[in-house]
């Protein structure tokens, strides 16, 4: 065990179980933010709630191959292991778990953990394996911590809708709490991938936030017909010369389904390609509080 900014930092499941396993005799309760590091304030407010609701908060580091396709960006992630522990003390974190990935992965895994469904469609589609790769480490990280509290952010929603089908369905002791998007201050959904962006990118990426904006508005203005919301936020993304849209999407919150009829608790959702950074975003609404 390692000390850096007095956060303890472990790269392995011994360790870490030894230390989740004390706070838990001790009558304490754990928090888990897992993250393929690369923090910003977003990962860092998910430290924040844990830590408020949590006697430990644990905070792993892992960029996992299994989630990456052929072609995607596995080798060039960005990653600052220094850096993420001085963002994980400042926000409290009682431990960063940061194992290589020889440790999570001690021989070539055969087994996949796939939530039939929900890892077809939207970003499904686009990255076919993506969603098995997520549900297989987030299911072994929390095999490794046991019974406690698991935070994600609702920026990949469609992420922790799978997660928390995942644990119902394999009865997990772990609850699954979503929180909100952190945004900077023109809208920008916060990502470790920003970080491709160039200075005349930037500005472009925008165009996800306002084609969310643009939907809810559509919404809020009467219409509950899918098909013209969707062509709606679509039409605000084709309007960026800079983005190569993937979908617009408006979908059942809970299910991912698409209704005939816009009713209830929805989920706007949307993907697109701005240079070399591809990137997604939602939002939530109520059809009946607008």
């Amino acid at each position: 065990m390692s000390t850096v900014t007095d956060v303890p930092v472990v790269t392995r499941v011994p360790e870490l179980r030894a230390v989740v396993d004390a706070a838990r005799r001790q009558g304490g309760s754990v928090g888990l933010v897992p993250t393929m590091g690369y923090l910003h304030q977003g990962h860092q407010s998910l430290v924040t709630r844990s830590v408020a609701d949590n006697d430990l908060t644990v905070v792993s580091i892992f960029v996992n191959p299994l989630q990456f396709a052929e072609g995607e960006d596995y080798g060039t992630y960005p990653r600052d292991l220094g850096r993420d522990k001085e963002m994980c003390a400042a926000a409290g974190a009682g431990l960063v778990f940061a194992p290589l990935t020889d440790e999570i992965y001690p021989q070539t895994p055969i087994t996949s953990v796939t939530v039939k469904g929900l890892n077809a469609v939207l970003e499904g589609r686009v990255r076919p394996t993506h969603f098995d790769g997520v549900a297989t480490v987030v299911a072994k990280l929390f095999s490794m911590l046991g019974p406690g509290r698991a935070y994600f952010g609702e920026k990949d929603y469609q992420q922790l809708v799978v997660i928390r089908r995942m644990a119902a369905d394999l009865s997990l002791p772990v609850e699954v709490v979503g929180c909100p998007t952190f945004r900077e201050s023109d809208g920008l959904a916060m990502s470790s991938r920003n970080v491709y962006l160039t200075a005349d990118e930037r500005p472009a990426a925008t165009v996800l936030w306002r084609s969310l904006q643009a939907g809810r508005d559509a919404i809020a203005e009467g219409s509950r017909d899918p098909d013209e919301v969707e062509a709606v936020m679509a039409a605000v993304l084709d309007a960026e010369p800079k983005a190569s849209p993937d979908y617009a999407a408006a979908v059942d919150a809970a299910t991912l389904v698409r209704p005939d009829v816009l009713g209830g608790e929805l989920r706007l959702l949307v993907a697109a390609r701005v240079g070399q950074a591809r990137l997604i975003d939602n939002l939530g609404l109520d059809c009946d509080r607008l």
